[in-house]
């Protein structure tokens, strides 16, 4: 009986730690205790042998193409020019919890704004083993990591795809912004290309029932569909102006993740292009890009082909300047003094 009590009783309790606000107020009171570890190099032990043989690591390639991007930024345009690419092999959104490599559990379905796309797991057909190493958590903890993060699970995961590539691997991510520290850390030769979007567009593209959330009643209505919730609740801990305490206007909280994950793909990526500059002048971008990447130029033509310029400016039928600009005024208010107290370059060291 006591047993049995003791099991019942461990069980609440693991359920009520888990609730999000109980979880919220233990994140807040660790950060408050948190202390700076003294910053350490590893050196060669003076007992170390010399290995006998080199390690080949897959990590150390130097024909990786990393793509970085927020949700509904074009992103899968992007993957779909390289996957267009002879003598790529280009994986698309590697972390999504419908798992291209399970044929269980992806399902057939399309999203049908991806224009040209009919699937997105064909370059995950034979990689059954990724499901040992893949994590689900990457979606929606951690998603902030240093150059110093422990993940090697996560490492392992990405290094599979690169040695199963049969051309030069591409990997298409929309969870790995706030993780290029530590990207570049791992994957030190890799080459990262940074697409970002107008986020006023982006912001109307995020929406699924503008009719609904229109401007008047979003911050009632907002309904989350690709993780603006999860991602702030889960970034707050870093980036206080993200809790939707501090910030209970929807499209601000979106609009500081934009300009933060902005500010990481500038920072840290090899070549960064919106969006409009893919779409209004594909040749020279593509162009542009493929010389970045030492890539043969011949297929361009083609590529351009494949582009299909959404129309421009689809925010003004949501709200007009004012409303955006009114909104957009305070983030940056309050990004110039958080971050001017603690600048982004010193973060990602």
């Amino acid at each position: 009986m006591k047993k049995t009590l003791k099991k019942v009783m461990v069980n609440v309790a693991a359920k009520l730690l888990q609730q999000p606000s109980i979880e919220k107020q233990l994140e807040d009171n660790v950060l408050q205790c948190a202390r700076s570890l003294p910053s350490l190099n590893n050196i060669t032990s003076p007992y170390a042998l010399e290995p006998t043989t080199p390690i080949s690591r897959a990590s150390e390639r130097d024909d990786i193409i990393f793509i970085t991007s927020r949700f509904r930024s074009g992103s899968t345009l992007l993957w779909n020019l390289f996957r267009q690419t002879p003598n790529c092999s280009a994986y698309y959104e590697p972390f999504n919890e419908r798992q291209w490599f399970n044929e269980k559990l992806r399902g057939d379905n399309v999203d049908n704004t991806h224009r040209g796309v009919d699937d997105y797991w064909a370059e995950y057909d034979g990689l059954n083993q990724l499901s040992n190493t893949y994590n689900e958590d990457w979606i929606r903890k951690n998603l902030y990591m240093s150059a110093q993060s422990w993940e090697p699970q996560m490492k392992l995961f990405i290094e599979q795809m690169v040695e199963a590539a049969p051309g030069r691997p591409v990997l298409q991510f929309n969870r790995i912004d706030f993780r290029l520290p530590w990207i570049k850390q791992h994957f030190p030769n890799a080459k990262i290309l940074h697409l970002y979007r107008h986020p006023r567009d982006q912001w109307c593209s995020f929406l699924t029932d503008q009719h609904l959330m229109n401007k008047d009643d979003v911050q009632h209505t907002y309904r989350d569909a690709f993780y603006l919730d999860v991602w702030c609740r889960d970034l707050a801990k870093h980036y206080p102006v993200l809790d939707k305490r501090n910030t209970p206007h929807p499209y601000q909280r979106f609009y500081y993740l934009w300009k933060l994950s902005y500010l990481y793909g500038l920072t840290l990526s090899d070549m960064s292009f919106s969006f409009e500059n893919l779409t209004t002048t594909p040749e020279t971008v593509i162009s542009d890009m493929f010389n970045k990447l030492t890539m043969d130029t011949s297929n361009v033509e083609s590529l351009v082909s494949v582009i299909k310029a959404p129309p421009a400016e689809r925010w003004r039928k949501y709200a007009d300047e004012s409303w955006f600009a009114k909104h957009e005024h305070i983030c940056e208010q309050n990004l110039s003094v958080m971050l001017n107290e603690r600048p982004i370059p010193e973060q990602l060291r």
